[in-house]
């Protein structure tokens, strides 16, 4: 029996056609550069501060603010859950814009060596990279965009029809896991701190196109006001930056006209 080393592959021969491989385990800690990793310090007052991140293939933004934690400093704060893309608590502004971090790979963002992370936008700052999402959430409510029924437990189940129409707008935007990504991409939100923002109008409009809610006619006064949807100046950050892809500008656009004609000819719900 012969040996053959081709580069790193080693192969046992026991006749022509019969081959053995042993393959060398790649080693994943292995790095031939380090990573310049910025990261935000403090709360609203605060600086960046840098770390030297060994870089790794296949290596998440996330896997980076873990390993500065783990390894460099166990007092830097952050918000992750699941690590595959369901929650969103791991969105950050990274190298300037709103991400999902478990998400996103440092390879296909990082030109050179330099990373800058930071929490999101328009929101307050905890401490480091954790934000208070109360603010967020509450606009949800402002819009209304929480669930009502008539039915009881007791009740048969309410049948909607998947190809109805009203079954298909709320389809457009009922994947919202409230990552906060559009909200911290918007830039009316900087500007006009009471604006409802992207989420909270895109949930009012699956709501809205829910034909078993009751709260309809509340729910188009809470985005017609002065805060809701006609602030919206369709700048599209928020549907750009959406990690799931939906389209919170046209939820709001749809919003805008049914408000329209609620105002001027009523709806099967009333008049506003």
């Amino acid at each position: 029996m012969g040996l053959i080393i081709v580069k790193n592959y080693f192969i046992s021969i026991k006749n022509l056609f019969d081959l053995t491989f042993t393959i060398p385990r790649y080693n994943s800690t292995m790095s031939e550069t380090n990573l310049k990793v910025k990261v935000w310090r403090g709360a609203e007052q605060g600086e960046f501060v840098e770390y030297l991140v060994p870089r790794n293939s296949n290596q998440t933004v996330l896997d980076v603010v873990t390993y500065i934690q783990r390894k460099l400093d166990p007092t830097l704060s952050y918000r992750f859950a699941c690590r595959v893309g369901m929650c969103g608590s791991c969105a950050m502004t990274v190298n300037g814009v709103a991400r999902w971090t478990c998400r996103t790979h440092v390879a296909k963002i990082v030109e050179g060596d330099a990373l800058e992370i930071a929490p999101l936008n328009n929101l307050p700052v905890i401490k480091d990279l954790a934000t208070d999402m109360r603010e967020f959430f509450n606009k949800w409510k402002g819009a209304v965009g929480f669930f009502k029924g008539e039915q009881t437990r007791h009740d048969d189940f309410a049948i909607v029809k998947p190809d109805s129409e009203e079954r298909q707008l709320a389809n457009a935007g009922i994947e919202c896991i409230g990552c906060a990504v559009c909200y911290a991409s918007c830039d009316v939100v900087a500007s006009r701190s009471n604006y409802l923002g992207p989420a909270a109008l895109n949930r009012a409009w699956t709501l809205t196109n829910d034909v078993r809610d009751t709260q309809q006619l509340d729910r188009l006064r809470a985005v017609a006001g002065d805060a809701g949807c006609h602030t919206c100046h369709t700048h599209g950050s928020c549907t750009e930056r959406c990690p799931k892809q939906l389209e919170p500008t046209a939820g709001i656009s749809g919003l805008k006209k049914l408000v329209a004609r609620a105002a001027v000819r009523g709806t099967k719900w009333g008049k506003l």
